[in-house]
């Protein structure tokens, strides 16, 4: 058998992150094979990013000027259209506290930075994957 074709619709990605370095890197990680990778520098851009584009998935950074990550989190999770998107924190924030209210304000997940290209190629491998009864 030959190799299975790539999904017709791209798996979307939004990256939030006020540093450019980090949105160069991340995107050259992940993009190609079916992964579309769209980055904003500000929580406010993410917001409308979003709202214009569902993503699959989001990475996003805690510190930024003007809304942090936490509540771009928080107003994503309000969101009835965008409440069900995978979202986790690419930060270098490492204390627990940062940790738990993440995971308070309802992120799905946590990585650090620095972060492992491949610690990111897996999650988005794993969340493309069909899920049981989908």
């Amino acid at each position: 058998m030959g190799a299975m074709a790539p999904p017709t619709t791209p798996f979307r990605v939004l990256l939030v992150d006020d540093e450019p370095v980090i949105r160069e890197l991340v995107q050259a990680m992940l993009e190609g094979g079916g992964v579309e990778v769209r980055c904003v520098e500000s929580g406010a851009r993410a917001l409308q990013e979003a709202a214009v584009q569902r993503p699959d998935l989001v990475l996003l950074d805690i510190v930024m000027p003007g809304l942090d990550g936490l509540a771009v989190l928080r107003l994503l999770r309000a969101d009835p259209a965008l409440a069900g998107v995978p979202i986790h924190m690419l930060t270098a924030r490492s204390r627990p506290a940062d940790h738990a209210a993440a995971a308070k304000a309802g992120a799905d997940g946590y990585i650090e930075k620095p972060f492992r290209g491949q610690a990111l190629q897996a999650l988005v491998a794993a969340l493309r994957r069909p899920r049981p009864g989908a």
